[in-house]
């Protein structure tokens, strides 16, 4: 039988070989070079690697000064990771519903809450673009001026996206967050990135992420200069040599993935167009599909597992967080109390797409997909 996985990274000898220059010792600084890349990929005033996507998210919060008792609010429809390190700080995440096409917070929901807003320990905005698309930006940045709060944007899912053809990370928010390849179990390598073109931001977040150690530095080996101190409470999300090799290898190639992904999402809105029970992505701004969900709206649960019974591996973006355990319990929270993200966690499921997916591949698929949606009455 084919097994065709949900993702699969593609390396070539690009990364064979910077891996191999950091092992020979001879040109270390590739930290320094990765970052450098990312402010000419993305002119993002500065940009702080870390140790994965959910590091650079932490970081932020620390970079903000976040507090006990301070709230953020962001989507209820996101990966864990961003209600988690908010509560990290035993600081509370205010949870918005979503538009229901592009699967983006909902600004007109996030309009009522910050004008309904009394609590004055309201810090910011985590804002995510889910799948590749952004959310309605001009809308979020309006707000984030008229009621003075921060922008944090989890670009995870977004990186190379455009928002009226300027990246992400380019824009206005405060800080954006991004990472390299999926945060997946047994992953070759991790990578995270924070930017901001606040130089004070950016001065407490390059500080916390080694140890808040001020002193005379360290050499191109890593060693730490002869005196040094401790000036805040810090942490340990530098990123190591062999992982920024790989990723500069990977940041190279980016352009290329996303070419290749907007290939597939061709393939698979030409294919699925007519499919009966299946709808293919609402498309209503830039998009650079890093996940490509369709929504079935038929025993979604079944059709997952009929396609991994054919070898095809899915995924859902995302659980919505007012239905897990931790954060219903926390809060309160009642399964209906976010309708529509609730309605299309009922139906979505995301198709594998990357890079080294063949088109051979996506019309198998596509076929199969096909196949299990006639079996449906």
């Amino acid at each position: 039988m084919r097994e065709i996985p949900f993702y699969k990274p593609l390396v070539d000898q690009r990364e064979r070989t910077l891996i191999n220059e950091v092992l020979d010792l001879e040109k270390a600084n590739k930290v320094v070079t990765l970052e450098q890349d990312f402010m000419k990929y993305i002119p993002c005033g500065d940009a702080i690697s870390t140790v994965n996507g959910t590091a650079a998210m932490h970081l932020a919060m620390c970079a903000l000064d976040l507090k006990r008792g301070d709230k953020i609010i962001c989507s209820v429809n996101a990966f864990p990771s961003v209600a988690e390190v908010i509560r990290h700080f035993d600081a509370e995440p205010i949870f918005v519903d979503i538009d229901k096409d592009d699967f983006n917070i909902d600004v007109e929901q996030l309009e009522s809450m910050l004008k309904n807003n009394t609590a004055k320990k309201l810090k910011g905005v985590f804002i995510s673009h889910v799948a590749g698309q952004t959310a309605d930006l001009d809308a979020i940045y309006a707000l984030a001026k008229k009621y003075d709060i921060k922008i944090v944007e989890d670009a995870t899912a977004a990186l190379g996206a455009t928002y009226k053809n300027k990246k992400v990370g380019s824009l206005e928010a405060d800080i954006t967050v991004f990472r390299f390849n999926p945060q997946v179990n047994h992953s070759i390598s991790s990578t995270g990135m924070l930017t901001t073109k606040d130089p004070e931001l950016a001065s407490r977040a390059r500080l916390l992420r080694n140890h808040a150690i001020v002193g005379e530095g360290w050499d191109k080996f890593g060693n730490l200069g002869y005196v040094y101190d401790v000036v805040d409470i810090g942490l340990k999300y530098d990123l190591n040599e062999l992982n920024a090799a790989f990723a500069i290898g990977q940041l190279e190639k980016n352009e290329q993935f996303i070419e290749r992904r907007l290939e597939i999402a061709d393939i698979y809105n030409r294919e699925l167009a007519s499919c009966p029970h299946v709808s293919t992505p609402i498309k209503k701004r830039d998009h650079i599909y890093s996940q490509y969900i369709i929504k079935i709206d038929k025993n979604r649960d079944n059709f997952a597992k009929e396609l991994k019974e054919r070898g095809i591996y899915t995924a859902l973006h995302y659980i919505p967080m007012h239905l897990l355990s931790y954060y219903k319990q926390k809060y309160n929270l009642r399964v209906n109390d976010f309708p529509k993200a609730l309605s299309n966690y009922q139906q979505i499921l995301s198709l594998p797409i990357y890079c080294s997916l063949s088109d051979k591949d996506v019309l198998y698929i596509c076929e199969q997909i096909k196949e299990i949606a006639k079996s449906r009455v």
